[in-house]
């Protein structure tokens, strides 16, 4: 029941009746301290276990290992399997199955594999939760061939794939795109009589749906079904999702609609889905409508909710109901982030209230919360379109004194704004400037900079760029 504090203290009163613990006792003794991050208690234990002159067992070392890897001391949990091994205790899948999985969950997906190879050679046969724990990690790292060879490896072996696998696998072609792929996978779970999950066909579907591929979607809805999988709240919320991508919204409300009918409730991600589906096609109202359905109904917005209104509201010319909204968010303790921010920084600037913008740029920072790019660029953007390049320049010193990565749109932003002021020099020595720091000049640096030459006549300059943007094949 996890209520491992309880059991510590029933063993404590075990004590104090002056009954003798067995090896058995000690070892859960011993595990309540692991699953509590307590390990220097429960390395007492094991020594209270050879002081009584019992012999630790496999399940003994199994939990202290298991529980330096969930206090994150993986280094350590791997120097104790090298010393119970060296002491002639055995070990066993268990053992390196947690070591596995401790090292994939601190990213370290080489190591892991390293282990597995080792364990193979010296030890025992690796099995299918070693092998996925490891498929798992990589495809989530984005690492997909390497899951791929490492999922026919394990099937040269021997050793069978299950539902587990399959489902990692689907995971990693569908975030990069492979949906092709991702689908055989499907049907050659069904081939080999594994039958999907209500993740699997999630995965699936959410993956098409953001594709925009909505025939597709519905299709494997169908199969679903069909399958007898019953759909999830999830899976009505990849549909909502879906359907709001495509801007087909009053889709989207139908699903909505007809979720309680299927046996599913709406949750607050129902309800930023749809909010924020309505705020990008501007029908603010509506999206209102639903913030205060989500009131009435006791369900808690989120910062999601928030910033899809709070961008809504802005993109609407509703600046104040906006700042309203933002200080609901403070008054109901929800907290605002760089997304809510750049959203009202971006109407400030656009409204050119550039001093609004300047000041509310020093409290996010003031209040802890880290600008991102995007924040920069478009105060530097806003400066440079009433003429304050010189103010748009400190602020883009600021940005590199704080220590942040240009890109190529702050660098255009930047770039611009000196071009409107005829600082040429400036704007040339930046573009070189970025070349240096890796961040390569696109089509649209050359062309701020050339029609700008040409509008004050300096057409050799100009067609010395232009000749530049050919030769790098941005024309």
């Amino acid at each position: 029941m996890k209520h491992y504090p309880i059991a510590i203290s029933l063993f404590k009163r075990f004590e104090r009746m002056r009954i003798n613990p067995d090896n058995f006792t000690l070892n859960i003794l011993l595990n309540c301290y692991c699953h509590l991050d307590k390990m220097d208690y429960a390395f007492s234990v094991l020594a209270k276990i050879l002081k009584l002159g019992y012999e630790p067992n496999t399940i003994t070392f199994n939990a202290l290992i298991n529980g330096l890897c969930l206090s994150g001391d993986i280094k350590k949990a791997l120097q104790f399997h090298d010393t119970v091994i060296g002491l002639g205790y055995p070990l066993n899948a268990i053992t390196y199955g947690t070591l596995i999985n401790g090292l994939c969950k601190i990213g370290q997906t080489e190591a892991a594999t390293q282990l597995l190879r080792k364990i193979e050679s010296k030890v025992m046969k690796p099995n299918v939760v070693m092998y996925n724990t490891i498929i798992d990690s990589l495809c989530k790292d984005k690492l997909i061939t390497r899951a791929l060879h490492l999922y026919s490896e394990m099937v040269v072996r021997g050793i069978s794939p299950d539902i587990f696998t399959y489902s990692s696998l689907m995971y990693g072609l569908c975030v990069v795109d492979r949906l092709k792929e991702a689908t055989d996978l499907l049907s050659d779970m069904v081939m080999k009589n594994i039958d999907p999950d209500i993740y699997t066909f999630n995965t699936l579907v959410d993956a098409f749906f953001k594709e925009g591929r909505v025939t597709e979607a519905t299709s494997l809805l169908a199969v679903m079904i069909k399958a007898g999988v019953k759909p999830d709240v999830v899976t009505y919320n990849s549909l909502i999702d879906g359907y709001c991508l495509v801007n087909e919204v009053s889709k989207a409300k139908h699903v909505f609609s007809t979720m309680p009918q299927m046996g599913a409730t709406p949750n607050v991600q129902s309800y930023s889905i749809l909010i924020n589906g309505y705020c990008k096609l501007k029908m603010v109202g509506e999206a209102m409508n639903l913030f205060k359905e989500m009131q009435r109904k006791s369900i808690t917005p989120n910062t999601v909710t928030y910033n899809s209104l709070i961008d809504g509201l802005c993109k609407s010319g509703r600046l104040s109901h906006a700042w309203k909204l933002l200080d609901e968010m403070h008054d109901r303790g929800q907290p605002a982030n760089v997304i809510t921010y750049n959203s009202l920084l971006d109407t400030l600037c656009k409204n050119h209230q550039l001093d609004e913008a300047t000041a509310l740029l020093k409290k996010i920072e003031g209040q802890g919360i880290q600008p991102n790019v995007y924040t920069y660029t478009v105060l530097i953007h806003g400066l440079c379109n009433v003429g304050r390049v010189e103010t748009a320049k400190q602020v883009f010193q600021h940005f590199l004194i704080k220590g942040y990565h240009p890109n190529v749109r702050i660098c255009n932003a930047m770039i611009w704004g000196l071009c409107k002021v005829d600082s040429f020099d400036e704007a040339l020595a930046l573009k070189s400037k970025m070349e240096e720091n890796n961040c390569l000049p696109d089509a649209v640096t050359f062309e701020i900079i050339i029609v700008a030459l040409l509008e004050k006549y300096k057409n050799e300059d100009a067609e010395k760029l232009l000749s530049e943007m050919i030769a790098r094949g941005l024309l």
